[in-house]
């Protein structure tokens, strides 16, 4: 306001005032003017766990939460394979099947934002369950062991981060295994991963 305040006394009258952030709206009310400039809350995630205890404090409950995740990442299942137990699957021998296994091939890579530390250690969705990326993750694919989920057929539903049936995984659960922060994470999905705005 004070800043405001100086350009109007030098003769400049801005058309529009704004100073808030994402973090600023949720801790900061007072900061909101005539615009607001939200990032990353749009999507419902947090800018900061400051951000979110204050907004917990001034709330009284830790439970209330604003803010909803709206962003889900999909694929679908490629192709599948049987491999026997003892074979290997991938590249090199990162991973040897201990058990007869059915793995999918799914088109998402270190190159779509999945990162490859996630080799041998990510999970999916896929009817509702969640399931071990197994292998390493290659540049756009990688294998998901579904031996346990039973006979796929090719195109059902990969779920890398969002809900599928009574599991979701989340950003911040990604985020924690693939040692990514949210801005990090999101940034990193490239432009040619397709967009689709859904109705609630």
């Amino acid at each position: 306001e004070e800043q405001y305040n100086k350009l109007i006394d030098n003769g400049i009258y801005p058309k529009y005032r704004h100073t808030a952030c994402s973090a600023a709206v949720l801790s900061y009310p007072e900061t909101i003017m005539d615009m607001v400039r939200v990032g990353i809350s749009q999507y419902g995630f947090w800018p900061s766990m400051e951000t979110y205890m204050d907004v917990c404090k001034n709330a009284g409950d830790r439970s209330v939460n604003p803010l909803r995740r709206i962003i889900s990442w999909k694929s679908k299942v490629m192709s599948t394979k049987f491999v026997k137990a003892g074979d290997f699957i991938g590249y090199g021998t990162v991973f040897m099947a201990t058990r007869d296994t059915w793995a999918a091939t799914v088109p998402v890579g270190y190159a779509n934002g999945f990162a490859r530390v996630l080799s041998n250690s990510g999970v999916a969705l896929i009817r509702g369950i969640r399931a071990s990326v197994i292998g390493m993750v290659n540049m756009n694919m990688m294998m998901i062991d579904t031996t346990d989920i039973g006979e796929l057929e090719k195109g059902e539903e990969v779920v890398l981060i969002g809900p599928q049936g009574q599991e979701e995984l989340t950003v911040a659960s990604f985020g924690k295994m693939s040692n990514l922060l949210n801005y990090e994470l999101l940034t990193r999905l490239p432009l040619d991963i397709p967009r689709y705005i859904m109705e609630s």
